[in-house]
């Protein structure tokens, strides 16, 4: 059984995100919202999920050009390992800055940056698809001749290395903050304050931005969040939205032009005919929210009231939701191909529900129902295999 480094972190995952949770509570500094980071884990969930059928065309591309069409075969020497090192990095911060400068490579990637609140359950906040639309900038790699094993690990140790800049409980840390990426430099990337959308791409170095024209020193308090706010703690919708509106723009697309601005334009571009979504009702780009200062204007979901029993349902279910993934992810290997499609369709309804109860919707409760029966159901079905 192969498991890769970010599997193998899940519990250390939680057991920081326990201990920032704990001191939030103890400074009571409100970075926590129970509905939010529960969306924020499940949106880690289905991308997780989805990434164990995914990987035939994420990571099968890599394999496929290293196998046929790589130039030479570079030795496992401590020289290659810096090297593809630095060349990873390199190439996720251009699949990173890309993934904001493309309207359909953005769909993908949006999800990261939907939430309103910032701490270490939003680096969990990742797009199912965003791996399949930027695998293609790293088959230079595959083609030099880098061995995929050590391309899959570094790649691994490059997302894990992100997941402890997720916080606000980090100042500025001196020298590092000229070399790496930190938690200062990365409160930025997620800001949608006018100066700081679009910057600070980096993984591990903050170089690249540095060199390439894209950092922004935090300075301004962060406002966190996209400027059209998602206003769902569904994960199932939060991954799909962005198509949403995608879509509506091909169908008021005219000509092949402005199918080509669509897809590949810089977000926030509509055509005249998508008038909900064109201020001016004659096409370009919808002006961005304007934030002023420290002012933190929450979406509409974000005001929900919800009850402390709910809370505590919601948050048992989703320990069960967690621990079906935990299988899932552990022993999709051993798995048949129907067990895999069932398991994980529990996983979406489930993480789709949990979301709509918690913003109180009148189907959310019918939702429930259905997934229960799904759950007796799949009980019963494991109980006569």
């Amino acid at each position: 059984m192969s498991l890769n480094p970010i599997v193998l972190s899940i519990p250390v995952f939680f057991i920081l995100i326990g201990i920032e949770v704990a001191w939030d509570r103890f400074r009571k500094g409100g970075v926590y919202r129970l509905a939010d980071a529960l969306t924020n884990i499940s949106c880690g969930v289905t991308e997780q999920v989805f990434g164990v059928f995914s990987k035939v065309v994420s990571v099968a591309l890599y394999y496929w050009v290293y196998e046929y069409f790589r130039l030479t075969t570079l030795p496992i020497k401590g020289w290659t390992l810096l090297g593809l090192f630095l060349l990873v990095d390199f190439c996720y911060y251009w699949a990173h800055r890309w993934s904001h400068e493309v309207n359909l490579l953005w769909a993908g990637h949006v999800v990261h940056h939907q939430s309103e609140h910032y701490n270490l359950s939003v680096a969990l906040r990742q797009g199912a698809l965003h791996k399949i639309f930027t695998a293609a900038v790293y088959a230079p790699l595959a083609l030099l001749g880098f061995n995929p094993y050590w391309f899959l690990l570094l790649m691994a140790y490059n997302t894990l290395y992100q997941f402890w800049i997720h916080t606000q409980y980090i100042g500025k840390m001196g020298w590092l903050e000229y070399v790496f990426n930190t938690p200062s430099h990365h409160r930025v990337h997620h800001g949608r304050n006018p100066e700081y959308i679009d910057k600070n791409h980096a993984g591990v170095l903050i170089i690249w931005d540095k060199l390439f024209g894209t950092f922004e020193p935090e300075r301004a308090p962060v406002v966190y969040g996209i400027t059209t706010p998602i206003n769902s703690w569904n994960p199932v919708y939060a991954q799909v939205a962005h198509f949403g509106t995608i879509g509506k723009d091909l169908t008021s697309a005219r000509g092949w032009r402005e199918v080509v601005r669509v897809l590949f334009g810089r977000p926030g571009w509509h055509p005249e005919g998508n008038k909900m979504m064109s201020q001016t009702g004659h096409g370009g780009h919808c002006t961005d929210q304007i934030v002023v200062g420290s002012t933190q204007s929450r979406s509409l979901v974000d005001q929900v009231v919800v009850g402390t029993g709910l809370n505590v349902y919601v948050l048992a279910q989703h320990l069960l939701l967690l621990g079906v993934t935990t299988f899932f992810l552990f022993r999709h290997e051993q798995t048949s191909v129907n067990e895999k499609g069932m398991l994980a369709l529990w996983i979406f309804v489930t993480s789709a529900t949990l979301g709509m109860l918690l913003e109180k919707q009148a189907s959310a409760r019918i939702w429930e129902i259905f997934r229960l029966i799904l759950t007796i159901m799949g009980i019963i079905y494991l109980m006569f295999i």
